[in-house]
């Protein structure tokens, strides 16, 4: 057959786009990778995924070597998990979809069926800090989203949550732990005042599932706690799989039938889906498969005990950079770094300047914005690192990274909001004036974008971070929302 390009041609293109990603291996960024730092973990991974490159993880009744690996996996995810023989679950494509699916097994539990069936809308109840995973299937479900504030440090009472407790709770949500602070919400306290109201509460361990089992003096959070009935835990964070893949574990087998699909209602085959994808692919399943037997317990403890060693050793190098705080107390291999206010403003290091200029040093860190919270109190800007086992192959290079960095900017006052908004153009400043003003548009959107230095796909973002971070905090949600998607669905629109 002639191709219109030889595959070399191909794959040496594509070699040439993956240059200008940010590494994922190395250790050189603290977010959105988790690096074994083990070369023949990801090559079991490739294999793996090869191996099973046609199959089609919608039907397992055919593809069976699908439903063997599933049942696997879950079954080292209940034991893990403190789960026993009335835990039953589910691999899902990621995170994402097991909020998503926890939340629709909630809100259909909720509602009931026959005469029993309730009318009006559930509410889906969680500290501020709840992965936004749950802000979208709350949208997405038709669930009422009633989000509590919490503390500078991003902990919440259990009081603050279960006061809230009413007939129209369909779930409660805690986090073991929080990915913005690392805050280990009150699982105990809230799952037995739910269980004690009928109430569903689900513990997204998305990050920590695969990593707290292994981890010293955490409050107890899993299946052995009273009222638990659901927990998300992503393989592709410290379960060490490629993305995407997670867990969505749920007690009580009539429970986890409400998570389902299924229609023999139109021409075609049976229709029957665990997950929100119907066809997908059997890769990362048996990817996360293969890594679970080649890791067991004590490859991930051995892990496990890496990312505590480092995480803190990266503490204890920030605790010793004046002008920076570790907020809270973390719990698990992620940081939160705030600016110390109590530090003279000429000492002071902020935290999104330090952040900006560790990437001059070769390392990626995550900046997040400040949030003012419903009842006006602000959740400060901070800067996110999530250790994984390779930090420990780059830790001197990374503190040193660190310190300079601070070194660098320490004194410069965080991005002036006022100063932000006076460099705006007339039309920017108007639409920030107007928030409730019409929609706009996607040409309008772009219009304004590009007002902002933000209007071509092939410019990128901004090398430093700071000032688009405090633009995003001075907006109203909704435009910047706008805005966003505009910037994010421009750079993935074709050429002209």
């Amino acid at each position: 057959m002639n191709f219109d390009h030889e595959p070399a041609e191909i794959l040496d293109r594509l070699k040439q786009l993956r240059l200008a990603d940010a590494p994922t291996h190395g250790g050189r960024v603290l977010s959105y990778v988790y690096d074994s730092g083990l070369a023949e973990l990801d090559e079991l991974a490739a294999s793996a995924i090869r191996a099973v490159q046609p199959v089609n993880g919608l039907d397992p009744t055919t593809f069976t070597s699908v439903a063997v690996m599933e049942r696997e996996v879950v079954s080292f995810a209940r034991e893990l998990l403190g789960g026993d023989d009335d835990v039953v679950g589910t691999v899902t494509t990621g995170g994402t979809e097991s909020c998503l699916l926890a939340v629709k097994t909630a809100r259909d539990v909720w509602r009931g069926v026959g005469e029993s069936a309730r009318t009006g809308t559930p509410r889906l109840l969680a500290p501020v800090t709840v992965h936004a995973a749950f802000q979208k299937a709350a949208h997405y479900f038709g669930l009422e989203l009633d989000l509590v504030p919490v503390a500078p440090d991003g902990t919440i009472a259990a009081d603050q949550l279960i006061a809230r407790f009413d007939d129209e709770v369909a779930l409660v949500v805690v986090s073991a732990p929080s990915y913005a602070h690392a805050a280990m919400d009150p699982v105990v306290e809230v799952a037995a005042a739910a269980a004690e109201r009928g109430i569903a509460c689900h513990v997204d361990a998305c990050i920590g599932g695969w990593i707290l089992p292994f981890w010293n003096d955490v409050a107890p959070w899993n299946f052995e706690v009273t009222g638990v009935t659901s927990i998300s835990a992503d393989l592709h964070k410290f379960g060490y799989a490629p993305k995407g893949a997670s867990v969505l574990l749920q007690r009580g087998r009539d429970r986890q039938r409400s998570q389902f699909f299924a229609t023999t209602r139109w021409p075609g085959y049976p229709v029957v889906n665990p997950t929100i994808l119907g066809s997908k692919s059997a890769g990362p399943l048996a990817a996360a498969w293969a890594i679970i037997n080649a890791l067991g317990t004590q490859g991930l403890a051995e892990l496990a005990d890496s990312c505590a060693r480092s995480t803190q050793a990266v503490r204890d190098v920030v605790d010793g950079i004046e002008g920076l705080r570790v907020v809270g107390e973390p719990v698990g291999p992620l940081l939160a770094i705030a600016s110390d206010e109590s530090v003279s403003p000429e000492r002071r290091v902020d935290a999104h300047h330090w952040a900006d200029q560790a990437r001059v040093h070769g390392f990626l860190l995550q900046l997040q914005p400040a949030l003012t919270q419903s009842d006006g109190t602000v959740l400060p800007a901070t800067t996110h690192l999530t250790v994984t086992p390779v930090t420990e192959s780059v830790l001197d290079e990374l503190s040193t990274a660190l310190r300079a960095a601070a070194e660098e900017v320490r004194g410069m006052p965080a991005v002036s909001v006022d100063a932000v908004l006076a460099g705006l153009p007339a039309e920017a400043l108007a639409a920030l004036r107007a928030p409730d003003a019409a929609p706009l548009d996607s040409e309008s959107a772009a219009g304004l974008l590009a007002s902002l230095g933000l209007g071509a796909a092939s410019d990128g973002l901004p090398d430093r971070m700071a000032p688009f971070l405090a633009l995003i905090s001075a907006m109203p949600a909704p435009l910047s929302e706008r805005l966003l998607t505009e910037l994010i669905a421009r750079l993935m629109e074709p050429s002209v």
